[in-house]
């Protein structure tokens, strides 16, 4: 139980943030053992982790007065200052002692964030994970922790519960920085697959066949493992949605326009989903990026 291992906070764990990653996370806070408090801003979210036997409340600041650690889904970090020091923030709750933040955020706002709770004595250790719902759920995605050496060590059973596969990559904001190289590269094999299956039909070689192939060569990736039979079914049920890689990808943009290097794959790779959103897409799984390139076919 949680009482019974190294972790200063124990106690029930708070959880900020029940859509598909943060329903993944309470599921995998519970099988580890922990109690688990739960908060979302929709009253749908809070009504299905109640119907799966976990406890909710109505605010941020309810979960910040009885837990000294609390795990953060949110969709941006702009979600995650609101969550943490607003009027009804975590903060006011008075027992918070570390913040684990799994969202894919702005590094240069965690950094600031992170001095800022330093202050109040207030630990933020980031813990972005790689990987779909369904593999978080699992304990399958790569976590990529940035914040400080002690903090993460004493926070180590909880992120241990979240996954099996950690990477520590340094201090605060190191977290959102590796999370966006690597989402960079997973973005664009997906993109790429996409792009390939359309040529592929415009050639007369079927999805299936086309997948087949990929999967057989040197093309293949784990994109295409993940992604690929949902493309060829059509079947783009969410278990991560184009509308928050499009988040991240103007997240990486703004990082490299603020050095001076030209993303030109990202840049593309950003249009083509701003017009997928346009489109009603955006809430559809990644892999329905195949639609828009199908769209883009037909345009002449």
């Amino acid at each position: 139980m949680p009482g019974d291992r190294a972790l200063d906070a124990a106690g029930p764990i708070g959880l900020v943030g029940l859509g598909l990653v943060g329903s993944a996370l309470a599921r995998r806070l519970v099988a580890g053992g922990f109690d688990v408090i739960g908060y979302d801003l929709r009253e749908e979210a809070r009504a299905a982790l109640r119907s799966s036997g976990i406890r909710t409340v109505d605010s941020p600041r309810d979960i910040g007065s009885a837990c000294a650690t609390v795990v953060l889904a949110v969709f941006d970090t702009r979600g995650v200052i609101d969550a943490t020091e607003g009027p009804l923030g975590l903060i006011a709750g008075g027992a918070v002692r570390r913040l684990v933040d799994c969202s894919t955020g702005d590094p240069d706002l965690l950094e600031s964030l992170a001095k800022r709770l330093a202050t109040q004595g207030v630990e933020l250790v980031e813990a972005p994970l790689s990987g779909s719902s369904s593999q978080i759920a699992a304990g399958d995605a790569t976590m990529l922790i940035g914040g400080d050496e002690a903090a993460v060590r004493a926070s180590d059973p909880v992120l241990a519960a979240l996954s099996s596969r950690r990477i520590r990559v340094g201090g605060a904001g190191m977290g959102a920085r590796a999370k966006l190289a690597t989402n960079l590269v997973l973005g664009l094999n997906r993109a790429a697959l996409a792009e390939g299956m359309v040529l592929a039909e415009s050639i007369g070689i079927a999805p299936a066949q086309f997948l087949e192939l990929v999967l057989a060569t040197p093309a293949r990736s784990d994109a295409a493992l993940a992604k690929g039979a949902m493309m060829v079914a059509g079947d783009f049920a969410p278990q991560s949605r184009i509308r928050q890689h499009l988040k991240d990808v103007d997240l990486m943009l703004d990082s490299s326009r603020s050095t001076g290097q030209r993303l030109p794959l990202s840049e593309t790779h950003a249009a083509l989903m701003r017009a997928a959103v346009a489109a009603g897409d955006g809430d559809l799984d990644n892999a329905a990026i195949l639609r828009q390139l199908r769209r883009e076919r037909h345009k002449d």
